[in-house]
């Protein structure tokens, strides 16, 4: 099932969405304007606004209260996207030139950081004390995740908590603030709050597991980066961690700094670490799916419920 036919029942909304995002990123410094117009107009999956709205679905919820959600956490991720494309040197987002290509470094961190003080402004808007809680502490998590992630990179041997730490930050936080936000929105009782929470995390912890697969196993014209990127910038992933506990060579292994980095990707992009990963992501969805199971059975219940099954089975 296609990302299109699971978001029906909200595609009206996300329509929506679009034109608010493309009124949200205004600005009146034309440099600044454009490069937000071509980062937001390229498109992306929307999945987070998407949570926001599928989660206010299952009581009645005020719709400006609901978009002004949906709208924060989609700028909270381009932000990061845009901050993510500086850290790793990246060219090209979705078949554009990444801002960091055409500006400086500095310049770049400031364009992030401005998407992120208007995703703030506009969370404030709704003037909920326990949403902007969690939006501001969402925030914190993220920045604090990648502060963690620099200083981590090319340790040796690598550190396994220190991964789920990461991509709970990185990733996970952002639905987390997406669903539980639009359950809290929406009034929905403590034990709903406490599924919808639930399941944002754990559906974002296997998002990005299967990101981090498919920067071994995509085909690198789509990924639009060489294979094996985050590898090539000292950065373990779920794959590796499996390879290394799979592989008597690898675990060997010495210094990351003396290891042929061509060889070993290619080596784990043929291992069972591979199949391994995957199987913990898919753990990773069911455990999202098994915190739906609280909601009675509706259009939007399925959405979500398609939504993990998605996200594992996704190419890119």
């Amino acid at each position: 099932m296609s990302i299109n036919q699971i978001l029906a029942p909200v595609q009206d909304e996300l329509q929506q969405v679009e034109a608010r995002l493309r009124q949200a990123v205004q600005v009146e410094y034309v440099p600044l304007a454009n490069v937000f117009e071509l980062l937001i107009g390229s498109g992306g999956k929307r999945i987070r606004p998407a949570l926001s709205i599928l989660a206010t679905k299952f009581h009645p919820t005020k719709s400006e209260e609901m978009f002004t959600l949906a709208i924060s956490t989609e700028l909270v991720h381009a932000a990061t996207l845009i901050h993510d494309d500086l850290i790793d040197k990246s060219s090209v987002r979705r078949g554009s030139p990444t801002i960091n290509s055409r500006w400086s470094g500095t310049a770049t961190v400031l364009a992030g950081d401005f998407l992120l003080a208007r995703a703030a402004d506009i969370a404030a808007s709704i003037e909920n004390f326990r949403v902007m809680r969690i939006f501001a502490r969402t925030l914190m998590t993220i920045c604090e995740g990648e502060i963690r992630q620099d200083f981590a990179r090319a340790q040796w041997p690598p550190d396994r908590a220190e991964y789920y730490r990461h991509i709970e930050s990185k990733t996970a936080s952002l639905f987390v603030a997406a669903t539980e936000g639009g359950a809290i929105l929406s009034g929905a009782p403590e034990n709903e709050i406490a599924a919808l929470r639930a399941y944002g995390r754990n559906l974002g912890m296997a998002f990005q597991m299967v990101d981090d697969i498919l920067d071994f196993t995509a085909d690198e014209s789509k990924l639009g980066k060489p294979v094996g990127s985050d590898l090539r910038q000292g950065t373990f992933t779920l794959p590796v961690f499996y390879y290394l506990e799979q592989d008597a060579h690898a675990r060997a292994l010495g210094d990351f700094a003396s290891v042929d980095i061509e060889r070993l990707i290619d080596a784990i992009r043929n291992s069972p670490a591979i199949a391994a990963a995957k199987a913990e992501a898919q753990r990773a969805a069911q455990t999202a799916r098994d915190a739906l199971a609280i909601f009675a059975d509706n259009i939007y219940r399925r959405a979500l419920f398609d939504l993990a099954n998605y996200v594992i089975e996704r190419t890119l």
